[in-house]
Order: C-alpha cells, then sequence, then structure tokens
C-alpha cells in the first residue's frame, strides 16, 4: 500500500495534473482524520512547487454554512479547490439569497458550483467523508481504465431517451434521459471546469424532471443528515412523477423520511431567516423529494461500509439521490445517495432498441 504522501502525489499529479506557481485551496475541519490527509495533500502540493493555502473551518452538514473566510478564499479564484472534509464544504449564504448566473445561462446557489460549472474557472476535489484507509486504498486504481469504462458508459447514455432499472430486492423503476447528459468522476480534473470525488469511480445523469415512475428498493447503504449508514432493513420507496410518495421499511425508512422532511423545513427557515423568496423556497422544499441523480460506480477497489463517499463508486452497484440534481433545473436543500445492489439496468435507445448495460451487477460484455 502507498503511503500518505505517495497517496497524495498520485492526487495532485494523475487526477488534477498540478502545475508549478498555480494557486491551491484546501478547505478541512481541525482535528479529524480528514486535516491529516489535508495536510499530506499541502505538503505534496507546495513540493510541487504550487502555491498552497490550508484553511480549517468546523465540521459542516448539509444544514450548515459555510465559514466567511472560506467563501472568501473560493472568491479568490484559484487555479485548484480541494475540500477535504469530514461532512460538507458548507452552504453560501449569499448566493443561496441571490443566485449567479453563470457562463452556461445557469442559476447557481454557490459561489464553488458557479466557478467550477458555470464559468469553468477552476479544477477542483471534494471528499465528504473521507478516511485515510479509503484514500490509501481506493485513490491509487488504474485510471485509464477507469476511464475506458466511462467513455463507453458516457456514450450510450447520452444516447439512451429511457433507462429501466431492476434488482432482485424488488427495484422497478424507468426514467426519461431525454436532453441529459451524462457526467462522470473518473478522477480525470485536470482541466478547468473539471472536478468530483476521490475516491473516484462513477457515471452518473440526472433523471428528465417528473419522469421517474416505480419502485427503488435501496439495499446497501443510505445518506442521512446525521450521516451514512448500512441497511439492513431495505427501503422501499415509490416514485411517482419523480417524486418520492412513499417510504416503507424499518428505521432506515423512517430516518430516510426525517431527513426529507429537514430538507422542506430548511426551506421554510431559509424564507424566515435569509429573506429567500417564498416561491423559490416552495420549489427547493418540493424537490427534497424528487429524484435527483442515477450513477453507476466503477472503482473495483472500493467496497460498501456506510460511506458514501466511497459506497457509491462500488463495482457492480448502482445507486440513486434523492434531492438536488446536477442539471440545476429542480433544486433542493438535500442530496441523499441510496446504493442498490446486484442491479440490471437497461437502456431504451430512440429507435426502440433494448441495451443491456449490466445484469445483477454484472455488466454485459
Amino acid at each position: 500500500m502507498h503511503s500518505l504522501s505517495e497517496t497524495a502525489h498520485i492526487a495532485l499529479s494523475r487526477c488534477l495534473e498540478l502545475k508549478k506557481s498555480e494557486k491551491v485551496l484546501i478547505v478541512t475541519n481541525p482535528g479529524t482524520e480528514q486535516a491529516e490527509i489535508a495536510g499530506a495533500l499541502y505538503e505534496e502540493a507546495m513540493a510541487m512547487g504550487a502555491r498552497a493555502e490550508l484553511l480549517y473551518q468546523p465540521v459542516k452538514t448539509q444544514g450548515d454554512f459555510a465559514e466567511d473566510d472560506v467563501i472568501r478564499g473560493i472568491e479568490a479564484s484559484p487555479d485548484v479547490i480541494l475540500s477535504i472534509s469530514a461532512e460538507k464544504l458548507g452552504k453560501d449564504r449569499a448566493r443561496l439569497a441571490a443566485a449567479l448566473v453563470g457562463a452556461d445561462g445557469r442559476s447557481y446557489d454557490h459561489i464553488f458550483n458557479y466557478l467550477l460549472h458555470g464559468m469553468q474557472a477552476l479544477r477542483a476535489v471534494w471528499t465528504p467523508g473521507i478516511t485515510s484507509d479509503m484514500f490509501l486504498r481506493a485513490v491509487p486504481v488504474d485510471y485509464a481504465a477507469m476511464r475506458d469504462a466511462a467513455d463507453r458508459l458516457e456514450a450510450l447514455l447520452n444516447e439512451a431517451s429511457a433507462i429501466m432499472v431492476r434488482s432482485p430486492a424488488g427495484t422497478d423503476i424507468s426514467f426519461s434521459a431525454l436532453d441529459r447528459k451524462a457526467m462522470r468522476d473518473d478522477g480525470d480534473f485536470r482541466s478547468a471546469g473539471k472536478g468530483g470525488n476521490l475516491p473516484a469511480g462513477e457515471v452518473f445523469l440526472s433523471p428528465a424532471v417528473k419522469s421517474a415512475e416505480g419502485t427503488i428498493v435501496f439495499d446497501g447503504s443510505i445518506s442521512d443528515i446525521g450521516g451514512d449508514i448500512v441497511i439492513r432493513t431495505p427501503i422501499v420507496c415509490t416514485v411517482k412523477g419523480g417524486y418520492m410518495l412513499g417510504i416503507e421499511g424499518g428505521e432506515e425508512a423512517r430516518r430516510l423520511e426525517k431527513a426529507l422532511m429537514y430538507g422542506l423545513n430548511m426551506a421554510s427557515t431559509l424564507v424566515r431567516e435569509q429573506g429567500m423568496d417564498p416561491e423559490l423556497a416552495l420549489s427547493y422544499g418540493t424537490n427534497a423529494r424528487h429524484l435527483g441523480e442515477f450513477g453507476i460506480g466503477l472503482n473495483p477497489a472500493a467496497r460498501i461500509g456506510g460511506n458514501m463517499l466511497e459506497d457509491e463508486k462500488v463495482l457492480g452497484t448502482i445507486h440513486f439521490a434523492i434531492g438536488a440534481n446536477y442539471d440545476e433545473d429542480a433544486p433542493a436543500l438535500i442530496h441523499l445517495d441510496g446504493l442498490v445492489k446486484s442491479p440490471t439496468v437497461v437502456l431504451l435507445m430512440p429507435g426502440g432498441e433494448e441495451i443491456l448495460v449490466m445484469e445483477n451487477g454484472v455488466f454485459a460484455e
């Protein structure tokens, strides 16, 4: 196994292709395991000749705002940003009150997303909940092979008009992919406007708004407001018109329902305390139940352990997220990923052809 400094060098060189004199902002939380990883990245960035800055802020959850110093650091538009956090980077208070419009014409409620996606002005990595074991085991992988697999999946998803997913546990859902473009998290963050997780390893897209119909049975792990959990009793979600209208199961199902209500209530709080437009807040609250993401895991070194940063990359699984999507046309204040094990994925192509992508968790030849 590689050392911490060696793995930091792999991340900065193979994934970000860091150059001498580039400005790097690293954000982390003091006294945490993540701070040790951030420190190794800082030292390695300096050794590579970059101009690195290391900022600390308290641990932030899905409902917290980033510290002002962190927002100002991002506003300075560094070449590279690394958020090496126990949970989240934190929300942007100013842009939630007054969103920014990027060069792509989309509205952004965080300066980070605005500069990364809207203006393609920086490169970035974010690692919510990363551990040293995960960093050392699942970051030094064969990126060439992973990117080849991502190429094939991205091309197929971009052509598909609809996607159908089934699983032995009972998942049976379909949704439109019309006018949607697949995105990839394959560790290639070497050019401006690119960013993603470490560990990397997924291809994903946002289902067309209000198009999903059927049942999702989460049986791997799932995100919760208080942290990710391994699922013991499967969570059965009924999806109609793109929204989660029924959630059944055990304690995990009750926690998911509570998290979705939190997303709704958070929008109401922003109206009272931050002056958010009530109509916009209603959209945010409603979309807390919308199906925001479909993703396919590609990292052969990843394993399910109750940490969604790694879990959603596990080869042979797919995941759905409830809440905010990546096309910025169904904004929400939460984004909760959940895994489906041993999935069968079929793509419906425009000409009526069906293409089997994965059967019981194994990619089709």
